[in-house]
């Protein structure tokens, strides 16, 4: 059974900083291109980051410089590092295996 599961969302100030984690089972991880999407109230999913199975990375321009993707194989793990945290951040942020498997979710809140 395959399984993704977020983690490290939360409350967090503007300007604040969050990691969350993304651990995968029930796939050969280092096989699958990973992203992180996001969801607002009210909008549709977006991308906001991607890491290749060797490790290149994408964003989006509006997380460009503020935000890091990064895997760790070994744990089966995305991460994305996310500093300068916004208001128009806050989301249900989402890991997706390349082409194929959602996770549930985790909510980040920026408010102060």
């Amino acid at each position: 059974q395959v399984q993704l599961v977020e983690s490290g969302g939360g409350l967090v100030q503007p300007g604040g900083s969050l990691r969350l984690s993304c651990e995968a089972s029930g796939i050969i991880f280092k096989n699958f291109a990973m992203y992180w999407y996001r969801q607002a109230p009210g909008k549709q999913r977006e991308l906001v980051a991607g890491v290749t199975t060797r490790g290149s990375t994408n964003y989006v321009d509006f997380v460009k410089g503020r935000f890091t993707i990064s895997r760790d194989n070994a744990k089966n793990t995305v991460y994305l590092q996310m500093n300068s945290l916004k208001p128009e951040d806050t989301a249900v942020y989402f890991c997706y295996a390349g082409g194929a498997f959602w996770g549930k979710g985790t909510l980040v809140t920026v408010s102060s």
